[in-house]
C-alpha cells in the first residue's frame, strides 16, 4: 500500500515516512501543495497524510483540488491549529479525517488503519483494467482463468499502469517511483514494459500497453 505524505518541514516529513515504513506501507514524500497535488492526481497512491499549513498550495486546497478531480483516496490532514472551525473547514474540503500536532506514531498509525478500513471501495487488494485483474498480495495478473506471476519491478510498473486508468505515464515518472535514486534509465524501462507486453499475451488479454511517443505509455483495450 502507497502513502503519500506532504509535509513542509522536511525533518518531520521523513519522520513520518520512516514511520509508515516501519509498519509495512510504502511511504514517499513531498515538501510543497502543488507538488503534492500531482503526485495525488498520478494514482499511484492508496491514501494520503496531508498538512494544511503548505507552501504554494494550503492542504484544504489541495483536497478539493483532488476530490474536483475524481481522487478519491482517504486523507488524513495535520494541522496546529486546535480550534474546531479549522478542523471543520479542512473536513468540509474533502479530507476523511484529522490529528493535531504534536502526535504520537502509534495513534498516526492506527487513523492510517481506520481510514483504510473504511474506505475499502478504494483500498482494495486487487486492480482491474478492462479484462485483467491485478492481485497486489500475491501479485498475480490474470485474465479470465489464465495468470501469470509478475517480478517485483514487473508488478509495481503494472500497479502505476492500472490504477492510473488511461492516463499517460512518463518514463520518467516510472523511473522515479519504481527504480528510485539509482542508475537505472530509460531501457530499464522499455525492458518491464516489453516484458509486461508477452505477459499481457501469454495470458489472452486484450489490454496493450501503447506507447506515445515523447509522453510515455498508457493502457488501451484492442479495438476500442
Amino acid at each position: 500500500m502507497n502513502i503519500l505524505i506532504v509535509e513542509d518541514e522536511r525533518n518531520l516529513a521523513d519522520a513520518i515516512v520512516r514511520i509508515v515504513n516501519d509498519a509495512s506501507y510504502n511511504a514517499e514524500a513531498v515538501y510543497d501543495g502543488r507538488s503534492g497535488l500531482r503526485a495525488a492526481l498520478s494514482g499511484t497512491y492508496d491514501a494520503m497524510i496531508l498538512d494544511i499549513m503548505l507552501p504554494g498550495m494550503d492542504g484544504r486546497e489541495v483536497v478539493r483540488e483532488m476530490r474536483r478531480h475524481g481522487v478519491s483516496i482517504p486523507v488524513l490532514l495535520l494541522t496546529a491549529r486546535t480550534s474546531t472551525a479549522a478542523k471543520v473547514e479542512g473536513l468540509d474540503a474533502g479530507a476523511d479525517d484529522y490529528m493535531t500536532k504534536p502526535f504520537e506514531a502509534d495513534e498516526l498509525l492506527a487513523r492510517l488503519r481506520a481510514l483504510t478500513r473504511r474506505r475499502g471501495d478504494v483500498l482494495l487488494e486487487q486492480a482491474t483494467f478492462a479484462d485483467i485483474t491485478l492481485d497486489l498480495s500475491t501479485h498475480d495478473l490474470s485474465c479470465n482463468d489464465e495468470s501469470v506471476h509478475l517480478s517485483g519491478k514487473e508488478f509495481e510498473v503494472m500497479r502505476i499502469l492500472m490504477t492510473s486508468s488511461t492516463r499517460v505515464v512518463s518514463k520518467h515518472d516510472l523511473l522515479g517511483r519504481v527504480w528510485g535514486d539509482t542508475d537505472a534509465s530509460e531501457n530499464s524501462v522499455e525492458a518491464y514494459v516489453s516484458f509486461l507486453r508477452k505477459k499481457l499475451s501469454h495470458i489472452g488479454s486484450k489490454v496493450q500497453i501503447t506507447t506515445l511517443r515523447m509522453l510515455g505509455y498508457r493502457l488501451e483495450v484492442l479495438g476500442e
